[in-house]
């Protein structure tokens, strides 16, 4: 007994002196502390130079003077109150301390609302985390706030503004204030390139976090469907929905994926999730690139120039780097792909949302036709700009289980996946397939709605073809065009995140192209 005792006041002891060499060497973090990546932090706090205390307090007060004055970039919705207390309680995880944002249709169970920006769902906060949000507070992650989108997602109107919402207004591009975010994940991407947090998540159903993260200079990551749980998102899609990891690092949104993918019982969609997991950190070597097979689409391209530089610049680094570039590879079925994907997302949207207002029993809206009379009794305030003819449209299709719709939905996942993108990667023994991304972003222009320039009309965008196959993709930024960020696009079969995230990490470790942001009023007119 005695030497226990012995021991135990020894490691006392220990563990008094390591707080006190802690709290010695402790700094306030400063600008570069914001922008530090995942690895750098838990390293400093490790070593006593940083809390995450310290960084909460200094993301809480660049929200202030960014975001909410100052340049004003209007990217977070509100902050979480407690978030300072949850950063003082000691955690254990992979994202021990790390401060993270969290778009606003994710359910968060405390005092943070979660509203998919509409006035519609701010009576009270969600009764339970969602299962991204589980899983973060699991791996030790502070949540900080909830960002703005665009309203529903962009599942309101054809007319809309990305990153607009009737409960916070417009979120402007951090580079170029008067140019867009990109949507809907607007305020997940402008957040963390403005520095407001570490990370952070959005959610995609067709290029709401690949387009968001290539105009704001990030990586985004939309997974496969069913690799991220669904449960407590709400909902556009369950053919096409995921959330996924939006940051300043390849390293840092895979850290981000590895935590909050898995199974979940409340998404049938992910029953084999388990088995494709991974903590992606061995495919983050040096040599990723060397012997890779690499498509390229050139269906996606010729539409933005500067797009298309950016897309080039990439090619020639792939070929350095010991790639094989295949040229002007064909996805067979391309054009096709858009005929139906709107017709499937509106039979989708009026069962999801149903069926996740009915997880908010405290909330007044119970069907998609509460949400249309709130909209229309509140015009003033939810439709200055544009109005709902998505909603209308939704609530006059049938149920899911109408023959047509399945024949549609089945259609297009057939023609996206097996014979579209498979058939390509399999026809050249392909690895992954490579596009340009949208182009620097777009202006804010709330009368006439989005400028976006997207490739093929008749496709949908570069994000289409993943989308609607339900297969993952990855943006990463790798040239700038008139003082804004320009991105490329892999994407790939199925299950194939450790591959696209070891080719963007070869890619990003030659092109090191993010940027901080100068928050530039607009450009200037030479």
């Amino acid at each position: 007994m005695p030497h226990r005792w012995t021991r135990s006041l020894a490691l006392v002891a220990g563990i008094a002196s390591s707080f006190s060499l802690a709290a010695a060497t402790t700094r306030q973090p400063g600008e570069d502390d914001a922008f530090a990546s995942i690895a750098v932090l838990r390293a400093a706090y490790a070593s006593g130079e940083l809390t995450p205390e310290g960084m909460t307090r200094l993301f809480l007060q660049r929200i202030a003077t960014i975001d909410q004055s100052g340049p004003t970039v209007n990217s977070v919705l509100e902050t979480n109150p407690d978030a300072l207390s949850i950063a003082r309680k000691p955690a254990e995880g992979p994202l021990k301390g790390i401060v993270v944002l969290l778009k606003d249709n994710i359910d968060t169970g405390d005092r943070m609302m979660t509203s998919a920006g509409s006035l519609a769902l701010t009576v009270k906060p969600a009764p339970h985390d969602s299962a991204v949000a589980a899983r973060l507070r699991k791996a030790g992650a502070v949540i900080l706030g909830k960002t703005n989108l665009s309203e529903w997602a962009n599942m309101r109107s054809t007319h809309a503004t990305s990153g607009w919402t009737g409960r916070g207004g417009l979120t402007v591009n951090p580079y170029v204030l008067d140019r867009n975010a990109c949507g809907s994940s607007a305020g997940s991407g402008a957040a963390i390139a403005a520095g407001l947090a570490t990370v952070s998540i959005g959610s995609e159903t067709d290029g709401s976090i690949i387009c968001p993260a290539s105009m704001t200079g990030l990586v985004g990551i939309k997974p496969t469907v069913g690799l991220v749980s669904r449960a407590g998102i709400v909902p556009i899609s369950a053919s096409q929905d995921t959330a996924g990891p939006m940051a300043r690092s390849v390293a840092d949104a895979a850290a981000v994926l590895a935590a909050i993918a898995g199974s979940d019982p409340r998404d049938p969609a992910t029953a084999e999730a388990d088995r494709h997991v991974s903590d992606y950190a061995s495919v983050l070597v040096p040599g990723t690139l060397r012997g890779k097979r690499i498509g390229v689409v050139r269906q996606l391209a010729g539409i933005e120039p500067n797009a298309d530089r950016a897309l080039e610049t990439t090619i020639a680094l792939l070929k350095s780097e010991g790639a094989t570039v295949v040229d002007d590879v064909e996805i067979p079925h391309l054009k096709e792909l858009g005929e139906h994907e709107l017709d499937v997302l509106l039979y989708e949207f009026r069962h999801g949302i149903e069926a996740y207002l009915a997880t908010r029993p405290d909330q007044p809206m119970k069907t998609l036709a509460d949400l249309i009379a709130f909209n229309t009794r509140e015009a003033a305030k939810e439709m200055p700009w544009f109005g709902q003819e998505l909603f209308l449209q939704a609530q006059a299709k049938g149920g899911i289980d109408d023959p047509a719709y399945v024949a549609m939905r089945d259609r297009n996942k057939r023609l996206a996946g097996p014979e579209g993108i498979d058939a390509a990667l399999a026809k050249d023994r392909l690895d992954a397939l490579l596009a340009p991304s949208w182009g620097p972003a777009f202006v804010n222009d709330l009368v006439l709605g989005d400028h976006v320039v997207s490739g093929d009309p008749t496709v949908g965008g570069v994000s289409a073809p993943a989308a609607i196959a339900g297969y993952p993709s990855i943006t990463l930024p790798v040239a700038f065009a008139h003082e804004l960020p320009v991105g490329v696009v892999f994407f790939g079969a199925k299950w194939s995140e450790p591959t696209l995230i070891g080719i963007a990490y070869g890619v990003e470790r030659k092109a090191q192209a993010f940027r901080r942001p100068t928050y530039l009023k607009t450009l200037p007119v030479r």
